[in-house]
């Protein structure tokens, strides 16, 4: 009997990554220049599964649609799959259309990178209120997820928008700009249409530290200064620093770029206070959620209660005992995404991650699972910047390699059988040929509304394509359709 070492030596390694997000195409692209491939020991042969129809997970799906660096990470991880040496299969639902069993019959390695796209959870009395709303389900909506509704409530004035991170901040930066400056990102037809009809007229941001600890990045907070027609409105008495506080700001030239920002902000604000705008983002630091309310028990939300808190010393907070109240319609939480299970592997509910050891999945007694990897959200946790996921699949693609002459080998390595597979269950799947189809389509809408007469000189670049059903018709339809 022949031993793995000998089985998987004459042929490529087959590696299945489940994931098509920045995490998975980082992770393919490592794999594929790893120095044993570039220096002929061994051959890779990857395939990258993805849910949606469409490649590029987050960056599609995740982050809002007028993100300045969004354009540089697609134009990356487009040359990445446009070499053709990571086959692309889409449309194909882990747990659903291909089982772990499945993938261990085709392939000597699995890496899932399945990110986080739900919302973490806030548990504080009324967050079941009508009104009381995700923030990632609203990133969802606005970025023409295929599996969300077309529609979204947007009938309140008032917003709060709890959380002080960089998606806290595009919440409530697409929540208060006037849609027609919306026009020119590639956001889908019914998303322009809901935002346009909005009411608001005041968003308010809340975090529970001071201006010194909140965990958005400089360019996001200076994209809140771009929007036409907004107002930022700070309060003096939020802007509280403690001897932690005044060490970051010296020590770390992020925080201090930040805290001058709004500092100077909170300068202008009342200088520039005769015109006012007729829409308002106000940002409030030291406020932590305590209770969201309605008003004589009609279910609708009618307003949000926080505790002041105060900084102790050390950067960190505690409450005052003093409460505050704030009349709005509508509260986000967007204080940070949660990793969903999966089926067949080990889940840690509390992090909402895959157990494993950097990037080694785990068992029920904390084993390895021979041939089972995590990279991304999924391994680490809904932390950090896109970039960093770069250093995670790093980190795991090592020991894959390191374990490569030990992993279980595949029972039918050749590429062709997986896609008999998906077509023998009926699996409409999608490939990279098919992103390129639909990537046109979508310039095409763009460049179609651009000619219309009565497009007031806007460009659209790109109109997204919403429905799953249209995006699979139009990604496996011949060329000409």
């Amino acid at each position: 009997m022949s031993n793995p070492a000998e089985s998987t030596s004459k042929r490529p390694l087959r590696v299945a990554i489940i994931g098509a997000g920045p995490a998975g195409v980082y992770a393919a692209d490592i794999l594929t220049k790893s120095n044993g491939v570039k220096d002929g020991d061994f051959e890779v042969s990857i395939d990258l599964f993805e849910a949606y129809p469409a490649p590029y997970g987050l960056i599609r799906y995740g982050v809002a649609p007028d993100h300045p660096r969004i354009k540089g990470i697609v134009n990356a991880l487009h040359k990445v799959l446009d070499r053709g040496d990571i086959r692309f299969l889409g449309n194909v639902t882990y747990g659903r259309d291909l089982t772990l069993h499945d993938f261990r019959a085709f392939y000597d390695a699995v890496i899932f990178s399945t990110g986080a796209i739900k919302d973490a959870d806030l548990d504080i009395p009324g967050i079941g209120l009508e009104g009381s709303l995700g923030g990632a389900d609203f990133v969802s909506w606005y970025d023409g997820h295929p599996d969300v509704p077309r529609e979204w409530p947007l009938d309140a004035r008032e917003i709060a928008v709890i959380g002080n991170g960089n998606v806290a901040l595009d919440v409530a930066r697409m929540l208060v700009k006037h849609a027609d400056e919306l026009l020119t990102t590639e956001i889908p037809d019914n998303v322009y249409a809901g935002l346009k009809d909005s009411p608001v007229t005041d968003v308010h941001v809340f975090g529970r530290r001071g201006p010194a600890q909140v965990k958005f990045t400089p360019l996001e907070l200076r994209e809140l200064s771009h929007a036409r027609d907004v107002d930022i409105v700070l309060y003096p008495e939020d802007f509280e620093f403690d001897e932690a506080s005044d060490e970051a700001i010296r020590s770390n030239n992020q925080i201090k770029t930040m805290v001058n920002t709004l500092t100077n902000w909170l300068v202008e604000e009342h200088a520039e206070a005769e015109q006012p705008s007729s829409r308002r983002l106000h940002l409030h630091f030291l406020h932590s959620p305590v209770e969201i309310y309605d008003d004589g028990g009609s279910g609708q939300v009618a307003g949000i209660k926080f505790e002041r808190m105060e900084l102790d010393g050390t950067g960190n907070v505690k409450g005052t005992g003093e409460f505050v109240d704030y009349p709005v319609q509508a509260v986000y939480r967007a204080i940070g995404y949660h990793g969903s299970p999966l089926d067949e592997l080990e889940y840690d509910a509390k992090r909402g991650v895959v157990p494993n050891e950097g990037g080694r999945v785990l068992d029920a007694e904390g084993n390895p699972v021979p041939g089972i990897y995590a990279t991304g959200w999924i391994k680490r946790g809904p932390v950090g910047l896109i970039g960093h996921t770069k250093g995670d699949a790093l980190e795991t693609i090592g020991f894959l390699l390191e374990d490569r002459l030990g992993l279980p080998p595949a029972a039918n390595p050749d590429p062709q059988a997986i896609i008999r597979l998906l077509e023998e269950r009926g699996i409409a799947y999608t490939t990279w040929e098919g992103w390129i189809k639909l990537d046109a389509h979508e310039l095409a809408l763009g460049e179609e509304w651009s000619a219309q007469e009565d497009a007031s000189g806007v460009v659209r670049e790109r109109i997204k394509v919403v429905p799953r059903e249209d995006m699979v018709e139009i990604s496996r339809g011949s060329s000409e359709g």
